[in-house]
């Protein structure tokens, strides 16, 4: 039954690492992510087309706010508050939980975690969502990243 359990489980990691690539570029100060999404993915307020986009915190004295803006970080699509939440074990990689709504639905974005972190940031949604989300599938998607220091942006363009 647990093997059974476990095959599942790396389906649904493969299916979803194809639908979902994420290259995830990490600065340790504000926790500032590039994430890139094959599909449209929702977020509380609207839905974000599939592209790349930078998730980081606000500022480093809020850290349950989250801030997503496009890939070269010239427009914000949005200011979020967020609630903590924990993981067992950390990784070395980005993590986020995605939940599927459904055909002809964009997933919903639910936590995102930096890496090397424990806790990490759920995201709000209103009551009506909650209940709906409580009904989805969830999906954890694991990412590969390398970590880029503020030094090594000067200049890089990331």
């Amino acid at each position: 039954m647990e093997i059974n359990k476990r095959y599942i489980a790396i389906g649904l990691i493969i299916a979803f690492s194809l639908f979902l690539a994420l290259a995830a570029h990490a600065d340790e100060a504000d926790e500032n992510t590039i994430i890139t999404f094959s599909q449209p993915i929702q977020i509380p307020g609207r839905v974000l087309p599939a592209g790349t986009y930078q998730f980081k915190l606000a500022s480093n004295d809020d850290l349950y706010v989250v801030q997503i803006f496009n890939a070269d970080r010239t427009i914000l699509y949005a200011t979020l508050p967020t609630i903590a939440t924990e993981r067992h074990k950390p990784t070395s990689f980005t993590v986020v939980t995605l939940a599927d709504q459904g055909a002809g639905k964009p997933d919903m974005l639910v936590k995102w975690f930096y890496p090397g972190h424990e806790t990490g940031n759920e995201f709000v949604y209103s009551k009506q969502q909650e209940k709906e989300l409580a009904q989805d599938k969830l999906q954890t998607i694991v990412a590969n990243h390398s970590t880029k220091s503020n030094s090594d942006d000067a200049g890089a363009g990331n």
